[in-house]
């Protein structure tokens, strides 16, 4: 699991994002889990994540955040990069950040591939 802590703050928001290898719906959960039971993000607000999966197909989930997981999903496929989460989590500040919320979902998730594409060894 590569964890990018606090990649971005807006009107009282905080964002951060989460990636690693899944190759099943329980893997899913499995990781969801684990990233829910670090103290931090066990008091996130959202998290949003889609995965694409070699063997199951995308799934998505917005967990609150209307339309976050289809944007995760849309760069997910974008890049091609089968059996991998992203989640996108929100620490929510107070004050809707309305069409803006999707620009850091976009910042949250293009940090979050270039982790994996530094993890695999490629160049960025």
């Amino acid at each position: 699991m590569i964890v990018l802590d606090d990649i971005l703050r807006d009107r009282g928001s905080r964002y951060a994002v989460a990636t690693g290898c899944v190759t099943s719906r329980s893997e899913i959960d499995a990781f969801l889990l684990s990233l829910r039971q670090r103290r931090k993000f066990a008091k996130a607000t959202h998290h949003s994540w889609a995965a694409l999966l070699a063997d199951g197909g995308p799934l998505k989930n917005d967990d609150g955040e209307a339309g976050a997981g289809a944007v995760i999903l849309k760069m997910l496929e974008r890049e091609a990069v089968p059996d991998r989460i992203v989640v996108v989590t929100r620490w929510y500040g107070g004050v809707h950040l309305g069409g803006d919320r999707f620009a850091h979902i976009v910042t949250c998730t293009r940090a979050a591939l270039q982790a994996l594409r530094e993890a695999a060894g490629r160049k960025p």
